[in-house]
């Protein structure tokens, strides 16, 4: 071999090197959020832009994350520094295969987040992120017919019953609205909201004696309910029309009425039973895989992430409020403003109680918001016997689970393999 060849061999592989080691000064961000383009290119440059450190921040699909995150595992070696994803996801986990996160300074405001992260350890497996949620919104009409002592954001079931009756006893009119339309969300009610409030469960308490009185409970409040609540999909427009002052729906369902009125109504938590402040968190997290090739970067970018400033950053890019204390500032839309307020203080509040989106049914998914939409129906809408629909239902809810295998998601207690229906 000539000289000449010896030497550009030599340069090449230190090309390589030089190569590989630039790519390796990246922290590579492997997110199944902010997927969007238009999300994709806010993060990169609103959220990562400000952080010292190149990072190569790369949304993907759920499926595709997962696979290459295996792999990698698998192989005990990996190019992926840092992991974004819902907490569903980082549940299916092993938490051997990530970093421990606990002594970064750093944590959500919300104590009952931060054990969610823990994934049944001892330590914070991944850190909290983001969070989107359903939320309650009334015109400030109906304020002053809140029940002696009750406080807006710290409502029971009780009280809310209570306020209805007032205002359709002072109207004449049933002012609550509830989506019940064919496109309404009142299945993430009953999951997510109800029945943690009342039986600490979804699953495992579908059709227990507190299953029972949730749903007596729930009677009472239909009846001070806008019977075109049938119809109703988006409470937006019933709180701008005025067929509703009371209302229940996701963030998203209520901007426009914020945005186009923002000082005619208010947002706030959803309420409290016997088992706490029931409300469903669509949580995103970080983690740091154990196969990380630059774990300091990862940490430095996780402190990052929680800082107020990037929250806000995050929000404005994603729509996801942030997890920390934070003052939002004047300059975002009204609606984000407003529910950003009421989201913080349900997740923060000492009561919170998280129903956890469904994980693990695969398309068996809407089969399983079917067996709560049809309760619902049979026992509000048909006036059915309340524990004669719960027997029939749960037969329908047994057979998901088996098939499906899903073990049980928070609140209901851990289980070993299918989620069983007690």
């Amino acid at each position: 071999m000539s000289i000449q060849s010896k030497l550009a061999g030599a340069v090449s592989g230190l090309a390589i090197l030089v190569g590989a080691a630039a790519v390796q000064a990246e922290t590579l961000f492997w997110s199944t959020q902010a997927r969007p383009a238009e999300e994709a290119q806010a993060m990169r440059a609103e959220v990562l832009g400000g952080f010292d450190g190149e990072v190569d921040y790369q949304p993907n699909e759920d499926g595709p994350w997962l696979t290459r995150l295996q792999a990698e595992l698998q192989a005990d070696s990996g190019s992926i520094d840092l992991l974004g994803s819902l907490h569903g996801n980082f549940s299916a986990m092993n938490p051997d295969d990530l970093m421990d996160l606990s002594d970064l300074g750093v944590m959500s405001a919300s104590d009952t987040f931060n054990d969610l992260a823990k994934l049944g350890t001892d330590s914070l497996q991944y850190m909290p992120w983001m969070q989107a949620s359903y939320i309650m919104a009334a015109n400030k009409e109906a304020l002053q017919y809140l029940p002696e002592g009750a406080d807006v954001n710290a409502l029971t079931y009780d009280q809310l019953i209570a306020w209805t009756a007032n205002v359709e006893q002072a109207t004449g009119q049933k002012k609550f609205g509830f989506p019940a339309g064919p496109k309404g969300l009142k299945h993430r009610f009953f999951q997510g909201y109800l029945y943690p409030s009342y039986t600490n469960g979804v699953v495992r308490t579908f059709a227990s004696p507190e299953a029972v009185t949730a749903w007596e409970k729930f009677k009472e409040l239909w009846s001070h309910t806008n019977p075109a609540s049938t119809n109703f999909s988006f409470m937006q427009e019933q709180l701008l029309n005025g067929d509703a002052w009371i209302v229940f729906d996701h963030t998203s369902r209520l901007a426009q009425a914020f945005n186009e009125r923002p000082d005619d109504f208010v947002a706030f938590p959803a309420p409290a039973g016997p088992t706490g402040r029931g409300f469903m968190p669509v949580l995103a997290g970080v983690a740091i895989p154990r196969t990380a090739p630059d774990a300091e970067g990862a940490k430095a970018l996780v402190t990052y992430l929680m800082q107020p400033e990037t929250q806000i950053a995050t929000l404005r890019a994603t729509n996801f409020f942030p997890v920390v204390d934070v003052e939002l500032p004047d300059d975002l839309p009204p609606s984000v403003k407003a529910a950003g307020e009421a989201v913080a203080k349900m997740s923060g509040s000492a009561d919170a109680n998280p129903g956890l989106l469904p994980a693990g049914l695969g398309s068996m998914g809407g089969d399983f918001n079917r067996v709560y939409v049809d309760t619902f129906e049979r026992i509000v809408l048909a006036g059915q016997p309340i524990e004669q629909v719960l027997d029939d239902q749960k037969k329908q809810l047994e057979k998901i689970m088996t098939e499906t295998g899903a073990p049980c998601w928070a609140p209901d207690a851990p289980s070993e393999g299918a989620c069983p229906v007690e």
